[in-house]
């Protein structure tokens, strides 16, 4: 699937449910297969090891489909919020110190931190841990506008290199009935996502408008994080281009 540019004040409407490996796509990690071209091998490049200092299911689905080589080592931080932290610095906070975390044991490799939020009145909404939590959190998002933030942090200590960033997506849900409601909470889904829903899962349907990155919604914005990957010198974009597109 590939996704129009957008300006930070452009509204990104998108149609669910999304593929997000399209037909042709081999999403092993370390390789992607160009769609519609099978013979040509796209590649990117990594200058050392790249680590993912995160368990989330959904950041590691994000990189596969970048075709990015990477190790998965959480890194155990606490992501408790301190007083008078606002959303923004504590996105940021943890991001650095999840990637820290992970640099001090592995100096000579890239690791990249993140850390996502939903807010709804500036209420942060965390991971629901019942179901009564997850349909309270839910009714606050219905029919209603949110922001969700990720920040993300990209160290390798070796090098002294250190960038953070914070990326904002706003999400528009349409107005959840109780019959919705009750099956959505009743499912798996909800417990181990931030604002209780999944935007690539079963949660989509809830979702009338994105205004932002879609990537920054899943847990980790695709477009920027490539962007400063690049700038670091941790990635470069290679693959042989096939004799008619010379």
């Amino acid at each position: 699937m590939v996704l129009p540019p957008h300006r930070p004040d452009d509204v990104f409407r998108v149609r669910f449910p999304i593929r997000l490996f399209p037909s042709g796509m081999n999403c092993d990690i370390g390789k992607t297969q160009a769609i519609g071209d099978k013979g040509n091998l796209m590649q990117i490049s990594v200058s050392g090891r790249l680590i993912l200092a995160s368990a989330s299911p959904r950041r590691i689905e994000l990189l596969k489909l970048m075709g990015l080589d990477f190790e998965v080592v959480p890194s155990g931080v606490d992501e408790t919020f301190r007083p008078g932290e606002s959303p923004r610095e504590h996105v940021l906070r943890l991001a650095e110190e999840k990637a820290l975390a992970v640099a001090r044991l592995r100096p000579r490799a890239w690791v990249l931190g993140a850390d996502t939020i939903v807010i709804v009145d500036g209420e942060v909404l965390g991971k629901p841990g019942s179901v009564a939590e997850a349909r309270e959190m839910l009714t606050k998002l219905s029919g209603r506008q949110h922001e969700v933030l990720t920040g993300f942090s990209i160290a390798r200590q070796e090098k002294t290199v250190l960038i953070r960033e914070v990326v904002e997506s706003s999400v528009i849900f349409r107005e959840i009935s109780g019959d919705e409601l009750a099956w959505y909470s009743g499912s798996e889904e909800p417990y181990d996502k931030a604002g209780a829903y999944a935007v690539q899962g079963m949660g989509a349907f809830f979702i009338r408008e994105i205004r932002g990155s879609y990537t920054n919604v899943m847990g980790l914005p695709l477009c920027e994080l490539v962007d400063a990957l690049k700038r670091a010198g941790a990635i470069s974009f290679n693959g042989a281009l096939d004799e008619r597109r010379r």
